[in-house]
């Protein structure tokens, strides 16, 4: 066991050093983000390192954090929160500015919680393969995981479970197994079901090479304790070498009904949330989304609050797993005070949906809403016309066709040149001349699109099949273009069907099975029906609403054969192609310190 002290650390920041079971009340409580800051009662964490056998004797690496003072853990009993991770070395650096929700939470030991990080199997520490990403074996290793950590002598038997990104679909995945000991799960850009989040459309575009490491990269993994000397962890490392390689996975199965060899099983199905959306609402387990209008997987969330009653969401201006300027650990304390403390924390007042509008007035940009889409959307049509124009009048459609050809070596001139981007999860950007598109006339005023816009092209190609891509572009009075949001379709399966789920907004579904692909016939002509992904944007006054169509982006993967050369993009009366924005009026605003 270790012992690590928090203060005088940043992490105590102005408070300075608490004395152990300090006696503290809540901090005063309103409906604004930010005010949520109770003392620290505790100074001190110690620190535990552990294997715990399951069921078919696979171990998996457990960390434990406890409050402690004067040197040893704190007698007592306290709500235990746990991320399924793929390392236990995760852990909060108090000088770090935006640590993001995965490493967050383990602040809260300070705050009389025990925190806990499992290793998931074939991962980090701990021994065992990866079948797949997020199946049934992890699934019920959650299960026992979470009531095992109920049981133990520090625990009052409260459990809550937090992530992002892949341990946020870890942390859903546990409502789906239903722990007794379960109340509360706060969970980040996570998917909601695995075929629309990395196939989005039917097209592999840049998800899905997952966690496979070397035998070397894991040998740098802090050890168990009695471990010094890494055996151990040099047997896990190499039973982690079997794991089925996710890129692979994802690559052999590119309908949602594919069946996987390597799994044995049509893994879609089986590792997605959705698909036990019954076993999630009989949880019991209360459920918080962290979202971010730069991710790719924010409709996930949205589509999560739709179908799982008493969800809340927040959704920042924010890329993957991040919070850049918001006051994240203050929520996630509220949450978890609420959920596994019943401290009246002031949650349940809020509206459920809080989001942030990018360009709003100053101290407006934040507003939340009891339900979305927001009350009052206008589906506005714009008809895209062959000259370029995009307008209002369906008089537009008088005009002759555009024809482009599909550039594969695409390329974003100024990737890597600002904050969005940069990393593993590029934002899609316009390329000048590239494809088509399709500019409205500058706007008369301030307009603000909130929601999910929906592309009804009607098109023609020269090949079986193609991959259409359309971006949602703000162009600037001095001609420069910023994207918005984007949508995708492989044509050959734009056949449309009902979601088994309930959907947050008038837009399609694809069934995506492998019996609903549908060729496309050299010059004949099809339309395309698809959605974006949701945001909230307000087009200043002066600026123009465009649409830019493509048939390729640079960051697709496994772009596969048959794909057209030339697209042509129909606009006439008979095979009118219409994009329709939501757009919105006044909103609730909120506060943000």
């Amino acid at each position: 066991m270790t012992l690590k002290t928090l203060a005088p650390l940043a992490l105590l920041g102005a408070l300075g050093a608490v004395p152990a079971l300090a006696q503290t009340a809540p901090a005063p409580v309103d409906a604004h983000f930010g005010h949520y800051r109770p003392q620290p009662e505790y100074a001190e964490v110690a620190t535990t390192r552990i294997y715990l056998p399951l069921r078919d004797g696979v171990r998996v690496a457990v960390r434990i954090d406890r409050p402690a003072a004067n040197g040893k853990p704190v007698e007592g009993r306290f709500p235990v929160i746990w991320q399924h991770t793929l390392t236990t070395d995760r852990e909060a650096d108090p000088n770090e500015a935006d640590p993001g929700l995965p490493q967050l939470p383990a602040t809260l030991t300070r705050h009389g919680y025990v925190v806990v990080q499992v290793a998931r199997r074939g991962n980090g520490q701990s021994f065992g393969e990866m079948r797949g990403y997020h199946d049934r074996n992890e699934a019920q290793d959650a299960y026992e995981i979470t009531q095992w950590l109920a049981a133990q002598p520090w625990s009052d038997g409260k459990v809550g479970i937090y992530g992002c990104s892949n341990t946020g679909d870890a942390a859903v995945q546990v409502m789906t197994v239903r722990p007794p000991a379960l109340k509360a799960v706060f969970a980040g850009c996570f998917s909601w079901h695995k075929y629309d989040a990395f196939r989005r459309g039917g097209i592999f575009a840049q998800w899905g090479t997952g966690p496979n490491r070397t035998i070397e990269q894991d040998m740098v993994q802090t050890p168990v304790d009695g471990d010094e000397n890494k055996v151990l962890l040099r047997q896990a490392a190499e039973e982690h070498q079997r794991s089925v390689k996710l890129i692979d996975l994802w690559a052999g199965i590119p309908y949602r009904n594919s069946y996987s060899p390597q799994v044995a099983s049509r893994f879609w199905q089986e590792g997605s949330s959705a698909n036990y959306l019954d076993q999630i609402k009989r949880s019991g387990a209360a459920l918080y989304v962290l979202g971010g209008w730069y991710d790719e997987l924010r409709d996930q969330g949205l589509i999560a609050q739709a179908n799982v009653p008493g969800t809340r969401i927040v959704i920042g201006p924010w890329k993957h797993c991040k919070n850049d300027g918001f006051p994240l650990l203050d929520e996630v304390h509220r949450f978890f005070d609420k959920e596994l403390k019943g401290i009246d924390t002031g949650l349940a007042a809020d509206d459920p949906i809080h989001y942030f509008t990018i360009n709003a007035p100053a101290g407006q940009e934040w507003r939340s809403t009891a339900t979305w889409p927001l009350p009052g959307t206008e589906m506005r049509r714009l008809y895209l016309a062959g000259n370029g124009t995009l307008g209002l009048r369906p008089s537009l459609l008088r005009i002759a066709p555009r024809e482009f050809a599909v550039d594969y070596k695409i390329v974003c001139a100024n990737r890597g040149n600002g904050p969005l981007d940069t990393g593993p999860f590029q934002q899609p950007c316009h390329v000048p001349g590239a494809g088509a598109s399709y500019a409205d006339r500058p706007l008369a005023r301030d307009t603000e699109v909130t929601g999910s816009p929906v592309v009804d092209l009607w098109i023609a190609a020269d090949a079986s099949d193609a991959n259409v891509f359309a971006y949602l572009e703000d162009v600037a009075p001095d001609g420069s273009v910023r994207v918005v949001t984007e949508g995708r379709l492989k044509a050959s399966l734009r056949q449309t069907a009902t979601a088994p789920w309930k959907i947050p907004g008038d837009y399609p579904w694809h069934r995506a099975f492998v019996e609903d692909v549908q060729p496309l016939k050299p010059g004949e002509p099809v339309k395309l029906s698809f959605d974006m992904m949701p945001s909230s944007w307000v087009f200043k006054a002066g600026h123009r609403i465009q649409i830019t169509v493509r048939g390729s982006d640079e960051r697709e993967r496994l772009r596969g054969e048959g794909l057209a050369n030339r697209i042509t993009i129909l606009t006439d009366a008979a095979h009118p192609s219409v994009m329709r924005v939501p757009v919105v009026g006044a909103a609730k605003i909120v506060a943000v310190r």
